[in-house]
Formats: C-alpha cells, sequence, structure tokens
C-alpha cells in the first residue's frame, strides 16, 4: 500500500528536546486499573532507559488521569495541548482518540490501544502517516478460548462480556466468536455501557452459561470485582483477557506484560522525542509471543471446584 510520509511533520518533530529544562512530556490515562497503571509505569522506565529521566531533569512528566471519563479525556488533550508539550503519550483507546482529535501537530504515543487502524488513530497500522504510533496491546485470543476449553471442557455455551462503546472490545469480540466458532461453542453476547450495568448483566447470564470469556476491556477491568463475585458464586468460570482481571477474581488468562508494553512504548517515545524517528515512518509495534503469560487464580479455581491440569500449573503465574 502506497502512503505519502509527512516531511513536513517530520521537521517539526525533530530536535523536541532541545528546550531549556529538558523535554515535556504529557500523559494520559484514561482509567485507573492494573493494565493501564502497568503501561504508564513501563512507559516511564522506558523513557528512563533511553535518557529521559524525570529525576535528572531531562525530561518533565505531567501525568493526569482522566477516571474513565470522556469528557475528562478531551479536556486533559487540550491542556497538553496548549502547553505545547513535546510530546503526548495516550494509554487506552479513548484517551489516543482524544488527543488525536486536538493536534495533528504533537507526536502521540499510544499504548494499551488493540487495533489502532480500526479506532481511527493510523491510516495503516504498518505504516501510521499521521502523527501517532505507539504499541499494541492485542491479546493471543485464539490462546484464550483455547484456555478455556481445557479449564472448561465441558462447556457448550460460553457469554462474551465487553463495553460495546469500546471499538477495540468490539474488535477481541470479533476474533472471539470466530474462534468460540471453531471450537464448536455457541456464543451468547452480552454487552454493557457503564458500570452500573456490570452486576446485573452479570446475573442475567446465571443458568444460561458455562462460562464467561472478557476481553481487554476497560470498563470491565474496572468493575471486575463485580463480575466475580456473581460469577464465581454462581460456578461460572471466566477466562480474561489480562492479569490485573485475574487478581480481581476471574479464572485465568493467556495475556501480555502490559509494563513490558509501556517499556516499549517509552524507548518510541524517546527516538522521537530525540528526532531519530517520526511517528508516521513508525510501526505500530506488538509485544513478542514469548512476552505472554499464563496466569491462574487458584483461589478461584478452588471456589469453583476446577483442577488445574499440572501441565498449565507447571508453567502459570499462580495467583493463590
Amino acid at each position: 500500500m502506497k502512503l505519502l510520509a509527512c516531511a513536513a511533520m517530520a521537521l517539526s518533530f525533530a530536535g523536541c528536546s532541545d528546550k531549556g529544562g529538558g523535554a515535556s512530556v504529557g500523559i494520559i490515562q484514561y482509567a485507573e486499573h492494573p493494565a493501564l497503571d502497568n503501561a504508564h509505569e513501563g512507559f516511564v522506565e522506558g523513557l528512563k532507559e533511553n535518557g529521559y529521566d524525570a529525576e535528572d531533569g531531562t525530561v518533565t512528566i505531567d501525568y493526569k488521569n482522566a477516571q474513565g471519563d470522556q469528557s475528562n479525556n478531551k479536556t486533559i488533550a487540550n491542556t497538553f495541548v496548549n502547553n505545547n508539550v513535546d510530546l503526548i503519550y495516550a494509554v487506552a483507546t479513548p484517551a489516543a482518540q482524544a488527543s488525536a482529535n486536538e493536534t495533528k501537530d504533537i507526536p502521540i504515543v499510544i499504548s494499551a490501544v488493540t487495533d489502532p487502524a480500526t479506532s481511527g488513530l493510523v491510516k495503516s497500522n504498518d505504516k501510521p502517516d499521521t502523527n501517532v504510533t505507539g504499541t499494541s496491546d492485542l491479546t493471543p485470543v485464539d490462546a484464550q478460548l483455547d484456555l478455556l476449553k481445557q479449564l472448561v471442557p465441558d462447556a457448550k455455551t460460553i457469554a462474551i462480556m465487553y463495553c460495546n462503546a469500546e471499538d477495540n472490545s468490539a474488535f477481541q469480540a470479533d476474533l472471539a466468536k470466530k474462534k468460540a466458532k471453531e471450537l464448536g461453542l455457541d456464543v451468547v453476547e452480552a454487552t454493557v455501557t457503564d458500570s452500573n450495568q456490570i452486576q446485573q448483566v452479570t446475573e442475567s447470564l446465571v443458568g444460561k452459561v458455562d462460562a464467561i470469556y472478557v476481553p481487554t476491556d476497560n470498563l470491565l477491568a474496572e468493575g471486575m470485582a463485580s463480575l466475580t463475585q456473581v460469577a464465581n458464586e454462581n460456578g461460572i468460570p471466566t477466562i480474561v483477557g489480562e492479569e490485573g482481571m485475574v487478581q480481581n477474581g476471574g479464572l485465568a488468562t493467556y495475556g501480555i506484560d502490559y509494563f513490558e508494553l509501556g517499556k516499549m512504548a517509552g524507548k518510541q517515545a524517546a527516538d522521537i522525542l530525540k528526532g531519530e524517528k517520526d511517528p508516521a515512518e513508525m510501526a505500530i509495534e506488538y509485544l513478542p509471543g514469548e512476552k505472554c503469560e499464563l496466569t491462574i487464580n487458584k483461589t478461584t479455581a478452588g471456589k469453583l471446584g476446577i483442577e488445574i491440569p499440572e501441565t498449565l500449573e507447571s508453567d502459570a503465574v499462580i495467583i493463590e
């Protein structure tokens, strides 16, 4: 595919770190939950490892959390643009979209966005051709559904539960539906639009499904404790998109390391700040397969009466 490179944009990005007092970076995080927190912390570490350390003044970091409110995303992004920061790091799709809507000039590095192209952030994941680049948190959906069948071999019908307002959740749900069909599983779609619906929708699945699959979804990650309380009390295993959800009562995941994902984004940001690379030409990056980890909540397994096969337990991170 032929895409035009933005030469003028590249010139505006070069030498961003030449301002007095070091480079300035604004971090906008959509919500507060373990995956996004780790992506933030990893980014700071990635910057540090590549020459930008807030402690020695080589970078000034302004961190703001939108607390899951889209209007806050817009306000924060607008503030960063008005302050003329050298770079914006946007964690999660709503934060990334708000930032991209506010500026086409300031470089934006994103993370915890499943498919930037589908989200309208880049023209192509291979060659963004915009002021946006970063890292994708596309999880191994197929492997997660295979894990579901291993742990719940008698499952016939599963729910795929996600927030239908999140583009990337819908993207993963479509992947999960395709894989479930290959595995011979019937699927019930269970969608929510706000946190107040999580308990009610989960309760509606009792007696109708043998397991619940939850992708990496910001709303459900925040409300995971409510979901798993109902599911676990009613004997419904939950296979989830990332480790933080397992810590909050999910049965298991085969997921990515968000801290490592953030570190990758931090290196990308450092390359841009040094003027060595142009976001328009920087492909969206993905964690290699060996960075994915199997995580199992043994307490949840006990509540559900599920025996973890030795072949899985020996390779897993176990949460007691």
